[in-house]
């Protein structure tokens, strides 16, 4: 028997202001209305399946109270307020933050939300589109900005959500506030349900850090020096464990009030873990932590690899507990498959849901028979770790269908069975005399600590601690609790998870600014001068964006899947295959890129695409390939390309009803062989010059997207008029 031990990250940092009381962003009342509850509501129906979550601190603090209505941020607020009162600056606010959701799984599924979105994108930036849309169509997006995020469980088993999405457009004021009821009986329902599952003994909930801090770096910053001996470091060394287990204690503190029980496991933030943690972790009475598998390996100093189909080659190392003894403490360790649980995370969105299913258990099923083979009989322990909330965006109905396929199977197999963290480490242990320092991510902090905007943050939060280690007397015991706290938030890891160029969001700025704002407030709590340093951006370091260079003239390649001369495509626009990071990050190693080139080009009835990739495109597309181009604008058409045979087959489809599409014979042409060539009749996209096409390119193989260009926004290309060869012309 294999046991599967998985557990769901469920965390948001602290968004909110305590002097002002606003909360900055509003992202843990949206996926409160989805992830939060539907994550944990779904195990009702698998009764045999036991999981466990850790739920954060510092998100629940926030949940409770939006769930109270005792919360408010701006675009709930404004998502409330009647549309016809609406002012410019507030519309432009609306347009630039309503359509934050997955576009392809949250927004194109809705006809009026998709179309609002392609109206305002049309209309040329918030500005433009704040005048064309209609005090009708701002109350659609209040009411669509909203119920795109609401749990699948409420679509057909509440009447209110019901009636809503099957009336989809002309919402009135009555409309948003049933919305409203709807918002806060959901959030409402969160707590008692995980309280409920924990009762059935199908959940262990389990903590992590309070305002979720690497607590490593808060012990000690120079144990980064550890894996990164000659980097650069911040200004002053910040060394405060006292924090650390101040945050932990509270964490434990805080989940039995609000559970009625005392946690005994804890997730630490990011999986980061050092020997100077463990002590801290057994005084605040945590019996088990979890982190990565490079972590084990780093420790042991052995390597954990992998043959060609990512099956563990050492699984008698990785699928057992451990216990780590460190500073006069101990605690049980598990350490997470980091390829399966990728798998979650990034690659399995785009399959088949049952074939996903399928696919990870038969994975886990082999992992298991290793270990035994190689143990003697011995019962493997297979830890699946990652976040709760952000893959499911990308999935299909927001990832219940891939769940309720997965909880089927692992309930069904009579190899497996499902259990919690804390009885997953009651298998022996083996004993480590110390771990290795790091986080989840390569085994180090290089996110946290490694850039030089990072540097400067991490010196302004020891300036801030130095100063309310010495209050000074005009400071008030009120102040001082005030000042401690917003100096615990602003050790959170969220904020230096965003500096530096290995993640980016739209909400870099609102992140930096946080952070400062924190610090700021623990000097104003302290009746101190703020520094002057703290009302600047922190922000140096560009990350990396997508690039589109358009097209600088005409062309009419010859469609024969071959460069046949260097000038065919020159002339032609470019994407730059490089996007920026979100809120996730991949651990397991990347596989090359299929894709490596994207050119596009017009002449005066065509538009030309141009796809190289990392072996002849011919193969690609006969190894059970095909590239599928889909436009956002004009919508609801896609260009498909496969091999049939030795031809290359490109047909042009019109969405007819929803799932249903119908060919456009004669509209498109394709050509394969060391490279793809694709030509698009102008008139059947139905654009003319002067008008613009927004569209993105996939791969797929054997019915699964590989990947997809570019990754997070989709490429707007505008269409050349006839003068368009005059005005590049140069010599």
């Amino acid at each position: 028997m294999t046991n599967v031990a998985i557990l769901w990250h469920m965390h948001q940092p602290f968004y909110q202001d305590l002097v002002t009381g606003e909360h900055i962003l509003p992202w843990v009342r949206l996926h409160g209305l989805k992830d939060y509850f539907g994550m944990v509501a779904l195990l009702r129906e698998f009764p045999k399946v036991k999981l466990t979550f850790t739920l954060v601190p510092s998100l629940l603090v926030q949940l409770e109270a939006f769930a109270l209505n005792q919360a408010r941020d701006r675009t709930l607020a404004l998502s409330l307020k009647p549309a016809s009162q609406l002012t410019d600056e507030e519309k432009r606010f609306i347009l630039a933050h309503f359509f934050h959701a997955q576009r392809a799984r949250m927004i194109e599924p809705y006809p009026r939300y998709a179309e609002l979105l392609r109206r305002s994108e049309e209309a040329g930036g918030n500005g433009g589109a704040a005048k064309a849309l209609s005090e009708t169509d701002f109350r659609d997006l209040q009411v669509w900005h909203k119920l795109a995020w609401v749990d699948p469980f409420w679509w057909d088993g509440d009447a209110r959500v019901k009636g809503l999405l099957a009336q989809g457009r002309g919402f009135s004021e009555e409309d948003k506030l049933v919305l409203r009821e709807v918002e806060l009986e959901i959030l409402g329902s969160v707590v008692p349900e995980y309280a409920a599952a924990a009762a059935r003994g199908q959940v262990e909930i389990a903590a992590s850090p309070f305002y979720h801090p690497i607590l490593p770096l808060v012990c000690d910053t120079d144990i980064y020096l550890r894996t990164h001996p000659h980097s650069r470091m911040p200004r002053q060394r910040f060394r405060h464990p006292e924090d650390a287990l101040a945050q932990v204690e509270r964490a434990a503190v805080y989940h039995e009030q609000l559970f009625g029980r005392r946690p005994v496991g804890l997730w630490p933030s990011e999986g980061s873990v050092s020997d100077a943690i463990v002590p801290l972790v057994a005084q605040a009475g945590f019996t088990w932590i979890a982190t990565d598998e490079a972590i084990l390996a780093r420790t042991l100093n052995t390597g954990l690899t992998r043959d060609g189909h990512g099956h563990l080659e050492q699984p008698e190392v990785l699928y057992r507990p451990y216990s780590i003894r460190a500073g006069g403490g101990e605690v049980a360790c598990l350490f997470r498959d980091h390829v399966l649980s990728d798998l979650i995370g990034f690659t399995y969105a785009s399959w088949n849901p049952t074939a996903a299913a399928a696919d990870l258990v038969g994975r886990i099923v082999e992992a298991g028979r290793r270990f035994s083979a190689r143990t003697g009989g011995a019962e493997a322990v297979v830890p699946i770790i990652l976040d709760g909330e952000n893959a499911w965006e990308h999935y299909e109905g927001q990832g219940r269908p891939f769940l309720r396929a997965l909880y089927g199977a692992l309930s069904a197999h009579p190899e497996l069975r499902t259990v919690t963290m804390s009885e997953a480490v009651q298998a022996p242990a083996t004993p480590l005399s110390g771990i290795f320092p790091g986080s989840w991510i390569n085994a180090d902090f290089y996110i946290w600590i490694g850039h030089p905007d990072d540097h400067r943050a991490w010196g302004q939060l020891a300036d801030a601690r130095q100063a309310l280690e010495a209050p000074g007397p005009s400071a008030t015991p009120e102040g001082l609790v005030r000042a401690r706290e917003e100096l615990y938030i602003a050790e959170g890891s969220d904020w230096f998870w965003w500096y530096g160029d290995d993640h980016s969001s739209d909400h870099d700025l609102e992140f930096d600014d946080l952070f400062r704002r924190h610090l700021r407030n623990v000097y104003k709590s302290l009746d101190k001068p703020v520094p002057e340093e703290l009302f600047l951006t922190n922000i140096t370091t560009e990350p990396p964006r997508m690039t589109a260079h358009p097209p600088s003239g005409f062309v009419t390649p010859t469609l024969d899947g071959e460069e046949t001369s260097y000038f065919e495509w020159v002339g032609a626009g470019q994407l730059e295959l490089e996007d920026a990071i979100g809120s996730m990050h991949r651990v397991a190693p990347a596989r090359q890129s299929v894709v490596t080139d994207l050119r596009f080009g017009f002449d005066a009835t065509q538009l030309y695409v141009r796809v190289d990739f990392s072996r002849r495109a011919q193969d690609v597309l006969a190894d059970k390939g095909e590239v599928e181009l889909t436009f956002l604008t004009p919508p609801d058409l896609r260009l498909r390309v496969r091999a049939e045979g030795l031809r290359t087959v490109a047909s042009l489809e019109r969405r007819s009803t929803p799932g249903a599409w119908t060919a456009m014979p004669g509209a498109a042409t394709a050509a394969a062989g060391q490279i793809l060539e694709l030509s698009l009749a102008l008139r059947a996209l139905g654009v003319e010059a002067g008008g613009s096409l927004t569209c993105f390119l996939a791969v797929h193989q054997d019915g699964h997207e590989l990947e997809r260009h570019p990754a997070h926004q989709p490429l707007g290309i505008a269409v050349p008029g006839l003068d368009f060869s005059a005005r590049h012309w140069s010599v």
